[in-house]
């Protein structure tokens, strides 16, 4: 996303302004468009920030981030199921739990976000774990934490029928 056209705006209404007040006053308004420059964009990646908590309050569990490439920002959403994801995103490869039978007993509900990288030569063996169990990689994965960690979590539990869908 290109902030200059903004900052390029605020700056024409300011001379404009400025220009009403008279040379001395358009002077003070060419001086201040540099220092104005960076506050201006510092205020829009603030306001995109805030706007990205809002969205992703209102999409949980999925998730929108602002992230800035060289001084432009760009917005990146995770977790959205694949149905919904013009860009084919797979939810079993996504990092959000799947269901209760990727909960251990006694979790309070919340989650935590985490990267995980695994040696490509696991890769095969998880994925058919996932198959086998009837489990996304991600909820066969927090299974296996959790009996690692000692944590009681159902082996035998078939899951049920799947449903997708937006809830609000």
């Amino acid at each position: 996303m290109d902030l200059q056209p903004y900052v390029d705006g605020v700056r024409l209404e300011l001379e404009i302004a400025a220009a009403a007040g008279g040379e001395a006053a358009a002077e003070l308004a060419e001086r201040l468009t540099a220092p104005l420059d960076s506050a201006l964009r510092l205020a829009l990646l603030e306001a995109l920030s805030e706007a990205a908590e809002h969205i992703t309050r209102e999409l949980a569990p999925a998730s929108v981030d602002v992230r800035l490439r060289g001084r432009d920002p760009e917005f990146a959403v995770a977790g959205v199921p694949a149905e919904a994801d013009p860009r084919g995103v797979n939810p079993a490869d996504t990092d959000l739990p799947d269901g209760d039978a990727a909960v251990p007993a006694g979790d309070d509900g919340g989650t935590w976000r985490v990267t995980l990288r695994l040696p490509e030569g696991l890769r095969s063996g998880v994925d058919a774990a996932a198959r086998r169990d009837g489990l996304s990689v991600n909820a066969w994965l927090v299974r296996a934490v959790g009996a690692a960690l000692g944590g009681s979590t159902p082996r035998d539990r078939k899951r049920g029928g799947t449903v997708t869908g937006w809830v609000r």
